[in-house]
């Protein structure tokens, strides 16, 4: 495998988000066969019990992308 360096300390947040967006796409469409972690299954059960507990917001994913972009863009 071929090590990719990027220039993380010269881009910008929404640089480094776009590089990530892509990442996370490219790994929804290529690996198939990624398998997840042992610890996942006790975070989901945790996140599924709080969300039984009503403990939870809940927003589109688009909608939460805006955000943490503001927020990012606001430090």
């Amino acid at each position: 495998m071929v090590p990719v360096s990027l220039p993380l300390d010269r881009m910008t947040v929404p640089e480094k988000m776009e590089v990530m967006e892509r990442v996370w796409a490219s790994l929804r469409e290529n690996d198939k066969t990624l398998a997840s972690p042992a610890w996942h299954k006790g975070v989901l059960a945790a996140r599924k019990k709080s969300q039984a507990n009503g403990d939870d917001r809940f927003s589109e994913w688009a909608e939460a992308k805006d955000r943490i972009r503001s927020q990012a863009r606001a430090r």
